[in-house]
């Protein structure tokens, strides 16, 4: 079999990992994020697919994915009008149809080699896995300003009161047992920057452990986040998602989908 329908055979094939990427104004920096990724994911013995979310974008964003190029992980583009991380994340994962998926940052701020450990961990059984920049053996580097860090440090106080045991809800590097990812993202209803507290506070509702992992992270030139533009609005999304999971709570559930003996051979 040639190269090229080796690389067909593999791309037609249902994909065993599908990542998101939400994108808002991204053309600067999302082709060198696709390179990245794509290139992490076709050395993987097994399909992948890649899905970018459009998140309302002025700029060349959903072009650079309409005309990129075929190759042995496809990549297609989701739009997505409402504004919003959160809303960019939940419209992917629904897309979403493979038996694993995660998402991350279109500037790949987390080395993709985590990808080989969170895939490991679901395989094995996890049905959450998430980077963490504050676990002992991460490397982290940071150029945030003091302030933000501060602020940071709040938030982590607030988010853990609504997701016990989790370290950093905030490293955008999450992966899931598929089913459940679909399911939680239905009921997603926090369309900015704390949506993955409610994405993580869900999942644990439903009794699904979440498993933190170390990460190389590098603070990556820009992010749109601004302390005194945003962080009331975050607060406001928090106390939202206090009173949404009281009203609302999660109900159990078990595994949709037993992990295959050999994802190698994965039809």
């Amino acid at each position: 079999m040639s190269p090229s329908s080796a690389r067909d055979a593999r791309a037609s094939r249902r994909p065993l990992l599908e990542i998101v990427v939400p994108a808002h104004n991204e053309e600067r920096r999302l082709p060198g994020g696709l390179l990245q990724l794509c290139a992490k994911l076709a050395r993987m013995p097994f399909p992948t697919a890649v899905i970018v979310v459009d998140n309302n974008s002025t700029d060349g964003t959903a072009e650079i994915v309409r005309t990129w190029p075929e190759g042995q992980v496809p990549v297609r583009l989701v739009s997505c009008p409402e504004p919003g991380k959160g809303a960019a994340v939940r419209a992917g994962l629904i897309e979403t149809r493979a038996p694993f998926v995660g998402f991350c940052d279109a500037d790949m701020a987390t080395d993709l080699a985590a990808v080989d450990v969170a895939l490991s961990l679901l395989l094995s059984g996890e049905r959450v896995v998430i980077g963490s920049r504050a676990h002992t053996s991460s490397s982290v580097e940071n150029r945030h300003s003091r302030v933000r860090e501060i602020g940071a440090v709040g938030f982590r106080a607030l988010a853990r009161a609504l997701v016990r045991g989790v370290s950093d809800t905030q490293c955008g590097f999450k992966f899931f047992d598929g089913p459940l990812a679909r399911e939680v993202a239905a009921e997603l209803r926090t369309p900015g920057f704390a949506f993955d507290v409610e994405l993580l506070a869900r999942c644990t509702g439903r009794g699904s452990r979440v498993r933190e992992i170390p990460v190389d992270w590098r603070d990556m030139p820009g992010s749109r986040f601004s302390p005194a533009r945003h962080s009331f609005g975050i607060l406001l999304e928090l106390g939202r998602i206090w009173l949404r999971l009281r009203a609302f709570p999660p109900a159990s559930v078990s595994p949709a989908w037993e992990p295959p003996l050999d994802p190698v051979g994965y039809p």
